[in-house]
Order: structure tokens, then C-alpha cells, then sequence
């Protein structure tokens, strides 16, 4: 008969494996989704793959309840701010997916948990001590070490990557801030939501008939989505996200895999350098996180961490 702790071990095991799982899925995800917006709007491929997105979410939410009850929130505003700032972080990411390969694009917008600390500090009022502050410069210093002349060409597609990794960011601090009050079933609702209406309310305006070729893999991205976010899910029913989470850097090697791979495109060493040192930085923090929420775990004392 196994014991509590080995079924703590098997459940964390599991989690990251699908964690690792979701990763993966997500990346064939974007893949497919950079051969779409070759030839197709970011926007008419944006608000397609979103109805398969809001139609999983809506499923979940209903079967804990009735969308009305989800819908009532303490921070409608701040909901709805959410869904605007997905949005905008899918639109860019969709639009820098036309000019940057898709490794390269990885490494750049990876650089946004950093971010998250660094927006954490005026919206939840967070105190970030010396040690987190250079682990987020030096994260910085990454990313401009991808960007140096020579490097990443500098053109819109790379305005648009920092761009989604800003909105994400935003949009992460948010999560957190409304989490204090509404139900996640409520977050998941409101982002569904506003998401559809925001993305089926500029995309009509791209649409153009598509070859049953093309329309196939927008199937593909509707169920990478749905199983991407489901594995998501179950995952985190086995295991807290603060533990999880350092495996989302497993996107970079798969991103960089699937743009040799699908597209030829290789990133170069100095850059793949620049992504270490984010990945490094990142890594840190969530440490240092970690380290603070987590009871019968040392604290370091104040101006440390």
C-alpha cells in the first residue's frame, strides 16, 4: 500500500509531465498557426481559433454553475481589463508571427515573468528587494543582448513580441489581484468572453475565404488550444503552480526544435546566450517567490531576495 507522501511524488510527477505535455501541445499550436498567418490575417486566424477557445471555457465554467452566477464579480472593471489585455497579448503575438522565426520569438517574449515583477510593484503594492531587482536586469540585459545590432532584425514583428509579453505580464498581475475576490471560474468567464467579442468584433472585418487545406489547421489550432488548456488544468489540480511553473521555460528548446524543423530557421548563439541569461534571471525569481509562499521555508530577510 502506497503511502501519502509516495502519492505526493506520483502526482508531481504526473503534473509535470503534462505540464511538459501542455508545453508541447501549445508549441505545435503556434507552429501551425505561423504557417496560417503566412498567408491569412492575424485577426481572421486569431478570432477563429478564439471561438474554440471560448466554447472549452464556457463548458467549464457552466458545468460549476450558471453563467450569471460566474459573471457577477467584485471587480468587473479589472475583469474586463483582463480580457482586453489577452486579447491584445494574442493579436501581437499573432502579428509577430508573420515576421519572426519562431524560436527567436520565444526568446523574446519568454522575458515576461520578469515583467511581472517589475508591474507587480505599482498595481499589488509587492516589495522587491536588491536580489530580485538584478535578477530582472539581468533578465533585461538578455533580452538586448537578442537585440543587438546584428542580432534579431529590429522591425515591427519584434515591437509586436515585446509588446505581447508586456500585455501578458499585465494581464498575469491582474489575474492575481482579482484572484483575492472572485472565483477562478469568474476570471475564466469574463476572459472568454470579452476575448470573443473583441476578437470576433475586429476579425470579421479580415475575413477572406480560405482552401479546406488552410481551414484544417485552424481546426488544428481550436484543438491544441482546448487540449493545451485542459492538460493546464488537470495538471494543476495535481500540483500548485508555483511548482509547475518553471517548467513553462521548456517552450524555448521546443520553440527553437519546431523553427528548425517546420520553417529552417535556426537562432543564432549570441541570441540563444541572451535567452539563457533570461531564463536564468526568470528562474531566480520564481525561486525567490517560491521561497516567500511557501511555509517552513527560509525567508531571506529584507532587501535580499
Amino acid at each position: 500500500m502506497s503511502s501519502p507522501l509516495d502519492t505526493r511524488a506520483d502526482n508531481l510527477g504526473r503534473a509535470i509531465a503534462l505540464t511538459l505535455t501542455t508545453i508541447a501541445v501549445f508549441g505545435v499550436q503556434d507552429a501551425v498557426a505561423k504557417l496560417l498567418v503566412q498567408e491569412h490575417s492575424p485577426f481572421q486566424i486569431t478570432m477563429m481559433r478564439y471561438w474554440g477557445f471560448a466554447v472549452f471555457a464556457l463548458i467549464i465554467v457552466l458545468r460549476q454553475g450558471p453563467l450569471r452566477q460566474a459573471l457577477h464579480s467584485k471587480m468587473p472593471k479589472r475583469q474586463i481589463l483582463r480580457g482586453v489585455l489577452l486579447m491584445a497579448d494574442i493579436w501581437c503575438f499573432a502579428i509577430a508571427l508573420q515576421t519572426v522565426a519562431l524560436g527567436e520569438l520565444q526568446a523574446i517574449v519568454i522575458v515576461y515573468p520578469l515583467l511581472v515583477t517589475v508591474f507587480a510593484i505599482p498595481i499589488l503594492g509587492e516589495k522587491v528587494g536588491v536580489f530580485r531587482f538584478a535578477a530582472v536586469g539581468a533578465g533585461l540585459l538578455g533580452a538586448l543582448i537578442i537585440l543587438r545590432p546584428g542580432g534579431v532584425p529590429l522591425e515591427w514583428g519584434v515591437a509586436f513580441a515585446l509588446a505581447s509579453a508586456a500585455f501578458y505580464a499585465l494581464y498575469i498581475v491582474l489575474t492575481r489581484q482579482v484572484s483575492a475576490s472572485d472565483s477562478a471560474a469568474t476570471s475564466l468567464a469574463y476572459g472568454a468572453l470579452v476575448g470573443l467579442v473583441m476578437s470576433s468584433g475586429v476579425g470579421i472585418f479580415f475575413w477572406q475565404p480560405m482552401p479546406w487545406t488552410d481551414f484544417a489547421l485552424v481546426v488544428v489550432t481550436m484543438l491544441t488550444t482546448c487540449a493545451g488548456h485542459g492538460l493546464m488544468v488537470y495538471a494543476l489540480t495535481m500540483a500548485p503552480a508555483s511548482v509547475l511553473q518553471p517548467f513553462n521555460y521548456f517552450s524555448l528548446p521546443w520553440a527553437i526544435v519546431l523553427s528548425i524543423v517546420v520553417f529552417g530557421q535556426w537562432i543564432d548563439p549570441i541570441s540563444l546566450i541572451g535567452a539563457a541569461v533570461i531564463v536564468a534571471a526568470g528562474l531566480v525569481v520564481m525561486a525567490r517567490e517560491r521561497r516567500k509562499r511557501i511555509p517552513g521555508v527560509a525567508v531571506a530577510p529584507v532587501g535580499e531576495e
